[in-house]
């Protein structure tokens, strides 16, 4: 449960509106480290710009974060919620494999839901289920599975392989994710031509031991590393299990140092009822005006 806290205002020095500034309740949440500012807007009262989003999200003027969630009424009733997602620079987001744990929780603390629910996002419908303070979340069907692809860097040409987990992701095996060269290559790969327009996320993964693997995560939108990608890690997971021949489920070490896992099925080449379970931690509550 999360415990009760003073109230922490902010001036977001927001762009100025018809009716002023408003003065919002937001919660600050993380999920193996990758963290969110997450709003209740059920009522549709809340409209940020790219611009807002972004200096929410600033480590130095916000509150900081790697993206920021509104809570919505679905409004297409095919799922319990919705969300709105966006990435730290104010881009919208389709996935987000730590962010569905973290908002699955927040949407139980406001709504007081009892038991598993689904909400939608642009990549599908989210399923949650909770085991504590720690959540699975059924993602949606990966696609678009590309291995052994030479790819032309830098440092020279290179096997990537990639999938869809919902935002698209590229993979490479590496000897030390310590040594792995994810700053300098994480931002070429991401705008490589090969993922032209909208690029992609990079994962850099180390087999540590049969079904245990080890992920460092350059994300899209951040445009920069975080301590844990979810939908990195579950397709760094699947693409492993591919190649290394690996059973369900997968465990895998983060950045951040927690470990979560990915569970699948997998029939005929496909992968299906893919699942990543892990925490959501509330870290605090306050009001900010934006």
């Amino acid at each position: 449960m999360l415990n009760q806290s003073p109230v922490l205002i902010l001036n977001l020095f927001a762009l100025p509106v018809p009716f002023g500034p408003m003065l919002l309740p937001f919660t600050k949440m993380n999920g193996a480290g990758n963290d969110f500012v997450l709003f209740d807007n059920r009522e549709q009262t809340i409209q940020l710009s790219r611009l807002q989003v972004a200096r929410l999200c600033d480590r130095h003027r916000g509150v900081g974060a790697d993206g920021v969630m509104l809570l919505i009424p679905c409004a297409s009733h095919k799922a319990d919620w919705a969300w709105q997602f966006f990435n730290s620079d104010g881009s919208t987001g389709e996935m987000c494999g730590n962010g569905a744990r973290c908002f699955a929780r927040f949407v139980q603390k406001k709504t007081g839901k009892d038991g598993d629910f689904t909400f939608e996002t642009e990549a599908g419908i989210i399923s949650a289920r909770f085991h504590g303070e720690r959540v699975t979340v059924n993602l949606t069907q990966p696609f678009e599975l590309r291995l052994n692809q030479d790819l032309a860097l830098s440092i020279g040409t290179q096997v990537i392989h990639s999938l869809n987990t919902g935002v698209p992701h590229a993979v490479l095996f590496v000897p030390d994710a310590d040594r792995a060269m994810v700053q300098e290559l994480g931002p070429e790969v991401r705008r490589h031509p090969r993922f032209a327009p909208k690029g992609t996320n990079v994962n850099f993964v180390q087999v540590l031991e049969p079904a245990h693997i080890r992920v460092r995560t350059f994300e899209r939108g951040v445009e920069a590393e975080t301590l844990a990608c979810g939908t990195g890690v579950t397709a760094s997971a699947l693409i492993a299990s591919r190649l290394h021949k690996f059973g369900s489920p997968v465990k895998v070490q983060v950045q951040g140092g927690d470990e979560l896992e990915v569970s699948f099925n997998e029939h005929n080449g496909d992968f299906s009822d893919v699942r990543l379970t892990g925490p959501a931690e509330f870290v605090f509550e306050g009001t900010i005006e934006i």
